[in-house]
């Protein structure tokens, strides 16, 4: 039996708890347990943090299914914060996922417990759509983007997010996370909902927030010159920078925010 201390941070609405070398053999089961939003602390994901050469840490993502993802670019921020509270600097740190290295760079804000940061997301890259996609009677002349960053993404455009039963269409394609978008209200934004694998719906979704924008660039949504598109999610606003829009080369800009910590007995 062991006591492991807990760090909880949120991105836009999209929560994480976070533990440093824990030592646990069954790691998707502590996911579960201590994501469980009634019978536990409550998360939409759990980050495991451990050593690794040549870089600032490791980190390992699990839903609160218990399922490994490769990546979260909500995620990465609050690990990222969660670090630099254990370190005491915000030096850039490159972290290594299972969707390969980032390097997030942070800035202090206001608030201590607040923090802004910027994820060098690496590439998007085309995906082919899942073999069950016809599940979802889908209009076959409306447009669908299968990305990734690391981890898939069916984006679809649609004239009203809000009238889109999310929930049902997540539940049959649950092994894809997929955002329905529209545009505006600014020239410059999209509008975007999201569900989530392995975690449902959520308020923000840093990857697909990325995901998104790509698309929406691609498909006319926002002016083809933009540099960054807001994304509006319900959690709030994230940034998405388009270095290089025809190499899908992305940085997501964001906060993510200390809630507190919590210490459980094993």
């Amino acid at each position: 039996m062991a006591d492991l201390e807990l760090t909880k941070h949120h991105g836009l609405g999209n929560d994480f708890l976070v533990v440093f070398h824990p030592g646990v053999d069954d790691l998707p089961a502590l996911a579960r347990r201590v994501c469980d939003r009634r019978r536990g602390i409550g998360a939409d994901g759990l980050l495991v943090g451990d050593s690794q050469d040549g870089y600032a840490a490791r980190m390992v993502l699990y839903n609160s299914d218990g399922s490994r993802a490769e990546m979260s670019g909500n995620g990465i921020r609050c690990f990222a914060q969660a670090l630099a509270m254990r370190r005491g600097d915000l030096i850039s740190q490159r972290i290594l996922t299972d969707a390969g290295e980032r390097v997030v760079t942070l800035s202090a804000t206001g608030d201590p417990d607040v923090i802004d940061a910027a994820v060098d997301m690496g590439p998007v890259a085309s995906i082919d759509e899942p073999d069950d996609w016809h599940l979802l009677g889908a209009d076959p002349w409306r447009p669908v983007a299968h990305l990734s960053l690391g981890n898939p993404h069916a984006v679809v455009p649609v004239d009203d997010i809000a009238a889109v039963d999310l929930l049902t269409l997540g539940e049959k394609i649950p092994e894809i996370n997929i955002e329905v978008i529209e545009a505006g209200p600014e020239s410059h934004a999209i509008t975007m909902r999201v569900h989530e694998r392995g975690a449902g719906i959520t308020e923000a979704c840093g990857t697909g927030a990325c995901a998104s924008a790509w698309a929406a660039a691609s498909w006319g949504l926002v002016a083809s010159d933009l540099e960054q598109i807001t994304v509006h999610m319900d959690g709030g606003d994230a940034k998405v920078r388009l270095h290089h829009p025809e190499h899908g080369h992305v940085t997501l800009i964001g906060p993510a925010v200390y809630i507190g910590s919590v210490r459980i007995h094993l």
